[in-house]
């Protein structure tokens, strides 16, 4: 995938996929794209599916994601996606999903 149709890649396309009671599944995509700081009420599950990214959390922490590697992120963990491969698609699919209920 070289190209998305209709996407010019001034900004991250995000484009929703499905939706249903509290769970969305988007595609993510990406080149040279860096996030602001996300506090999300939901759990994330993320895997990249093409390219390359490196997540950023509030603690310093770094995690590089290479096509295949997927992390749950829970809700109200800081992060944010500091680098997005600049050469190539980073092509993710996301998925929000509320916490699972406490016993």
């Amino acid at each position: 995938m070289d190209a998305v149709a209709g996407w010019d890649g001034s900004e991250e396309l995000t484009e929703v996929l499905a939706s249903e009671a509290g769970t969305t599944i988007e595609r993510i995509v990406s080149r040279g794209h860096t996030t602001d700081w996300c506090d999300q009420e939901l759990d994330e599950w993320v895997l990249v599916h093409q390219g390359a990214a490196r997540l950023e959390y509030e603690d310093g922490t770094e995690m590089e994601l290479l096509a295949g590697d997927a992390v749950l992120i829970p809700a109200r963990c800081r992060h944010r996606v500091a680098w997005t491969d600049p050469d190539q698609l980073t092509v993710w699919l996301a998925v929000h999903l509320p916490p699972p209920p406490r016993p």
